[in-house]
This record gives structure tokens, sequence and C-alpha cells, in this order.
């Protein structure tokens, strides 16, 4: 099987070699010769003695194999059905028990809930008045800085308009 495949490719290059060295060259005869070459190595390939052979080895390698994965399956099956009473008993006995669980966590929840909500809104109605506060003073502290920051604004725009006036007096005209 490499030694078609090496031939084959020897061949190819041959021609492609060959076909370099002339001036003018009939690319259609070229181009079916290349074909038959390929077809040829493709039907000797299907033809090989090896390719035969591994197929009988899959075939063979299945025929052996069906029938452990069959038995595979019955074991399964038969262990399924072995567990299922088991397993319909465990359900039997836990759903019960998750039942009880949860009957018994609800009324805690419950109480927890109900013990936390009215923490919560005592916090809510201690801050609210805290909040307004704040925000009261903030007002009145940006009230008190505001004529300060105009003022501010005012001088450096003064002092900037100064900074331009001697600026372009030092600069001679153009």
């Amino acid at each position: 099987m490499k030694s078609t495949c090496i031939a084959v490719l020897l061949v190819v290059l041959a021609i492609g070699c060959e076909s370099g060295s002339l001036v003018k060259r009939d690319i259609p005869t070229d181009i079916d010769t290349l074909t038959k070459y390929f077809q040829d190595a493709i039907e000797e390939f299907k033809t090989h003695p090896l390719v035969s052979k591994a197929q009988g080895y899959l075939e063979e390698g299945r025929a052996q194999i069906t029938p452990l994965t069959n038995k595979m399956q019955e074991q399964a099956d038969k262990i399924q059905e072995q567990m299922q009473p088991y397993i319909i008993d465990i359900e039997g006995k836990v759903r019960p028990l998750a039942e009880n669980i949860q009957t018994q966590l609800s009324p805690l929840a419950e109480n927890i809930q109900s013990q936390f909500s009215p923490m919560a809104e005592n916090i809510q109605t201690q801050l609210s008045p805290l909040a307004e506060n704040l925000q009261a003073q903030v007002d009145k502290m940006q009230a008190k800085i505001k004529p300060l920051t105009d003022d501010i604004q005012e001088q450096m725009e003064k002092l900037y308009q100064t900074l331009i006036d001697q600026t372009k007096a030092i600069l001679p005209s153009q």
C-alpha cells in the first residue's frame, strides 16, 4: 500500500518535472494521463490483499464483539431489574424523611423571617431621618460654599485676564 502511494507520487513528480522542461505541451493529454494513473492507483489500492485482509479482520472482530456486547447488555438489564426493588424501597424511605424535614424546617424559616422583618423595618425607620438630616446638612454646606466658589472663580478670571493683558503689552505687536 505504501509502495503504491510512493509510486503514484513519483509518477506525478516525474510528469510535473517533464512538463516543466518542455516548451509546449498538450495539457489535456497530461490531465488525462494523470487521471488514468490515479484511477489505476485507486483500483490497485482497492484490490490490494492487505485491504481485503483488514476488512476480514474488522468483520471477524465485529463478529466476536457482538455476542460480548449482547451479553453485557443482558447482564446490565438483569442488574437493573435486581436493583429496582432496592431503589424503590430507598425512595420510599427517603421521601417521607425529606418531607418530614421540610415540614419541620418550614416553621423555623417562617419564624426567622418574622423576627428579621421587624428588625429590618426598625433599622430603616431609624436610618431614614439620619439620611434626611445628612442631606440637609450637605445642602446647607453647598449653599455656604457656593458664594466662595463663585468669588474664587471671579478672581481667577480677573487674574487670567490680567495675565493676558500684560502678555499682550510685553509682546511686540504684529
